[in-house]
């Protein structure tokens, strides 16, 4: 056989195989089964189409299997007001369960930092002592003006009767303390204010932790450790 003959048919031979394997995989194809919607709409009319149908949005819809069987349930679209109203709610409990778990990191991190009630009545000793310094040192201050105060008054008494010749120096110094004295007093006033709140917090601290300590088996002292359970044989 001649060359150019032989490769013209081995060529031929190819395309027609070729042709066979696309005919074959076109058989073995499975077409899409397309499912069916049904629905009943708001005059009552059952609608079906092979596609989610307009009329429905607003109803559920089912899409059928070609066997009759449901194979989905399509719920109705909310209305703009409705899925606002959907979005706040889901809102609303994203922020509950928020709080909620950052109310047990809390909790958790309470019972860490005071594992007895020894460890809370002891910072809250401290809390209060330090603060308690502190109107110590502005008493002591008070005191220390109360005396400049008494000077002041001692080097007036040159001008008694004539209060108008009082050097401006001597009378600056009687507002100077007077406005030191006013301003101890109010840094006393919020020093007790302090104390105040450092025990509302060590009070509140403490109610949650008796539920905590309770809740973990932790000994609280004045209350008795629970009795050990024997060993089973």
């Amino acid at each position: 056989m001649p060359l150019q003959l032989y490769t013209v048919t081995q060529a031929g031979l190819a395309l027609v195989a070729a042709c066979l394997s696309e005919i074959a995989v076109a058989q073995t194809r499975v077409p899409t089964v397309q499912g069916i919607y049904t629905c009943v709409d708001g005059t009552g009319r059952k609608i079906t189409s092979d596609r989610p149908i307009a009329e429905c949005l607003d109803r559920v819809q089912r899409e059928i299997n070609p066997s009759g069987t449901v194979r989905r349930v399509l719920p109705p679209q909310l209305t703009p007001p409705e899925r606002a109203a959907l979005e706040e709610k889901e809102k609303v409990a994203a922020e509950v369960r928020a709080r909620e778990a950052e109310d047990k990191r809390r909790d958790r991190a309470l019972l860490l930092r005071y594992p007895t009630r020894d460890l809370h009545d002891k910072e809250r000793a401290e809390a209060l002592s330090q603060v308690g310094e502190v109107i110590k040192a502005s008493n002591k201050r008070s005191q220390e003006l109360a005396e400049q105060r008494k000077a002041i008054h001692a080097d007036l008494e040159f001008y008694k009767d004539t209060p108008g010749r009082a050097p401006a120096s001597l009378k600056r110094r009687l507002e100077e303390n007077d406005s030191s004295v006013a301003m101890q007093k109010r840094f006393i006033s919020e020093q007790d204010a302090e104390k105040k709140r450092v025990n509302r917090r060590f009070d509140d601290e403490l109610l949650k932790l008796k539920q905590l300590w309770a809740t973990s088996g932790a000994v609280v002292p004045g209350k008795p450790a629970p009795a050990p359970v024997a060993a089973k044989k």
